[in-house]
């Protein structure tokens, strides 16, 4: 039920982006979801993609600073309040979220959230009594 995260260091300077997705893309590397933080002087590119291992080996071996975190990806319904619910479940688990962003996917009523959370197991639990539906990795590396 985990996903694998590349986190990326950037220093916040013209082209760095743009040579990331050229690094993956000349190794067949297709991005499914990411996102940006950042300050003055640097940012963290956040990426789930559909093969991290390889990811990460090409990214390393161009020079990039990064990690590689597990993350969980949440099917959440795509109407008002859909997010709300999952994190009221999340919150009487007393399960504190590091960070969040959003995708749809292609062909779907849901829209996926990727959380970043502390209790990582207890979260995947937690959810899954709830009914919730959480995508393996592989699921989320095909969309």
């Amino acid at each position: 039920m985990k996903v694998k995260q590349i986190s990326i260091f950037l220093e916040n300077k013209s082209g760095r982006l743009a040579q990331v997705t050229k690094v993956l893309g000349e190794n067949g590397i297709n991005i499914r979801a990411l996102s940006i933080a950042d300050t003055t002087d640097f940012g963290i590119l956040r990426l789930i993609v559909n093969d991290p291992d390889k990811a990460y080996q090409v990214l390393k071996q161009d020079g990039f600073t990064l990690s590689a975190t597990d993350v969980i990806a949440v099917e959440v319904t795509d109407r008002p309040g859909g997010l709300a619910g999952v994190l009221q479940i999340l919150d009487q688990a007393k399960i504190n979220i590091e960070y969040l962003y959003a995708f749809l996917q292609k062909s779907s009523a849901a829209a996926l959230v990727v959380f970043r959370v502390e209790q990582l197991e207890e979260a995947i639990k937690t959810l899954q009594e709830s009914g919730t539906r959480i995508l393996s990795g592989e699921e989320v590396y095909k969309l």
